[in-house]
């Protein structure tokens, strides 16, 4: 078929473009669940430990909004529990990203136009798009399937888990593709393809809260919701995939249909007209930078203050929760707390919220290599405008945005927990000191990206890596009792567990004195080297 004429080329081109990108992702995401398993082995080594766990588990409504049902007391069971829900919603994010990134993203820079003056046919690069994708979700599946069961965990079970990755990954690359057929901007593409996934996991949420009561059919109308009513370890339900084939299918043929009708370059949707004039504020690369980023922030904040507020309720109970099961209380305690199990589980938490912000800041600091490769950041250098100024337009967000993010999610759950405890005005500032105590690691994540960027623009998307190598000592380091030097390498290790630890000034200075300095070394680089990079 001539529409298709090109793709084993483009797939080779996009592969080799996220060459580091993907890998990185198939790894964490991969390697996550099977580590959880193994945790979960070690700290619920009989039947009766993991019924007392599931028993008050099943019985805290926050957690089931958090994490999704719970089927069965086996350690496949628990995994899928832990990892399910969350995996799958981090999952449709990675996979909604690349798509438009390799659709939306080269048709607003002028790419796709000169793919189509070659030998490239019209429907190439979405096939080569949802082909390097949808691989990524099939690794995704064999990791998690082959990890599950060299840990002893029954082959079906493995294999369903495996597979429902695999299955949300196919599902929300159609979702990435016609998103990437609406709009103009690759920036508003993402936002639809982000807000859709965003509705299906607060589908999920009401669904799974209510149960078989009133609203919980809510659940089946969210590919993300299906992955917990595939049932993994629990008496499986293969039939759950027609599902997610019929929904594949029936949304990528729509997105196929759109983009055979419209023009390259253009979107479904017509673009709002603007105003006849710029406003003044377009006047300076600090207006500038904000029109680019506000909508980020602004979802970001949005995002991390719902999750604040899930994990303020989820506190009241929490302290009750840990205190009848010593071996979820070692979890929390190998995360870092020492002191009470509620300020454990809110210093956890934050650091869950931390990580997160992490993603936000690495993303803001990389629009600027976003705008050198499409070429619109040399327009803006070719005026009197000094590199450093312009730098730290979009760096600014990188270092502020977090400050943001966390003090709305900090303040949202202290007040949160305050209300349902009946101290607002003390468990606020207490929860509030807790998540701003993250900024300085936040921080050090944040420079290390300016400085790949300023100095090895190239390699700025190890960034990510960096990211989701402090994910994995955060989340499962202590657990599996990774060497402490391995673990001293993530910035988080150094943060003290606030409000479980007292405040220490050392690391913070330190933390501090590192960020700056890789902030500085960036901005060195990116001063001293041409633009734009070849």
């Amino acid at each position: 078929m001539k529409s298709l004429s090109g793709t084993g080329a483009l797939i080779r081109l996009f592969l080799r473009l996220d060459r580091v990108r993907l890998p990185v992702w198939a790894l964490v995401l991969g390697i996550v669940p099977v580590g959880t398993a193994s945790a979960f082995q070690g700290l619920y080594t009989t039947e009766a430990s993991r019924l007392e766990l599931a028993a008050t588990v099943t019985s805290n409504p926050a957690f089931t909004a958090l994490l999704g049902p719970m089927y069965d007391p086996s350690i496949g069971g628990l995994t899928a529990w832990r990892i399910g829900t969350l995996g799958s919603f981090i999952v449709a994010l990675m996979t909604v990203l690349t798509m438009i990134r390799h659709t939306r993203d080269d048709e607003e820079t002028g790419r796709r136009e000169l793919m189509g003056s070659t030998v490239v046919g019209r429907q190439a690069p979405l096939a080569a798009a949802m082909t390097v994708t949808i691989a990524t979700g099939v690794i995704i599946g064999i990791i998690i399937t082959m990890g599950l069961v060299g840990l002893g965990l029954p082959l079906e079970g493995s294999m369903a888990f495996g597979a429902g990755f695999t299955a949300v990954t196919v599902s929300f690359a159609a979702v990435g593709a016609f998103a990437a057929q609406l709009t103009q901007a690759g920036s508003t593409a993402r936002g639809v393809g982000v807000g859709i996934a965003g509705l299906f996991f607060v589908l999920r949420m009401a669904g799974d809260v209510a149960g078989s009561d009133g609203l919980g059919w809510l659940s089946w109308l969210s590919p993300i919701g299906w992955f917990s009513r595939l049932r993994p370890f629990a008496g499986e339900r293969w039939w759950v995939f027609a599902l997610w084939i019929g929904f594949s299918v029936a949304v990528t043929s729509i997105a196929v249909l759109v983009q055979s009708r419209r023009d390259v370059g253009e979107g479904a949707l017509p673009p709002r007209p603007g105003p006849a004039r710029a406003g003044a504020g377009l006047g300076s690369t600090t207006g500038l930078a904000w029109r680019l980023q506000r909508g980020s922030l602004i979802g970001w904040t949005a995002g991390l203050g719902v999750l604040g507020i899930i994990y303020g309720a989820a506190g009241d109970s929490i302290g009750e929760m840990l205190a009848d099961n010593p071996q979820l209380a070692e979890i929390f305690e190998q995360m870092g707390g020492t002191q009470t199990i509620t300020d454990t589980f809110f210093a956890a938490a934050v650091g869950i919220i931390a990580i997160v912000a992490s993603a936000y800041s690495i993303r803001s600091v990389l629009k600027l290599k976003t705008e050198e490769d499409s070429l619109r950041s040399e327009l803006v250098l070719a005026t009197a405008t000094p590199r450093s100024r312009y730098a730290w337009s979009h760096l600014v967000y990188g270092l502020a945005g977090p400050v943001v993010i966390l003090g709305v999610a900090g303040a949202l759950a202290g007040a949160t927990y305050g209300a349902i405890v009946g101290d607002v005005a003390g468990e606020t500032p207490r929860v509030l000191a807790a998540a701003m105590s993250q900024l300085p690691a936040v921080w050090v994540l944040t420079g290390a990206t300016m400085a790949l960027y300023g100095a090895f623009p190239r390699l700025a998307s190890l960034s990510w890596g960096v990211l989701a190598f402090c994910l994995i000592l955060g989340q499962l380091g202590q657990i599996l009792q990774f060497p402490q030097w391995s673990l001293n390498l993530s910035p988080f290790t150094h943060t003290p567990m606030i409000p479980a630890e007292d405040f220490v000034a050392m690391p913070f200075a330190i933390l501090l004195a590192l960020a700056a300095g890789l902030v500085a070394a960036g901005m060195a680089g990116f001063r001293a080297r041409d633009t734009p990079y070849s």
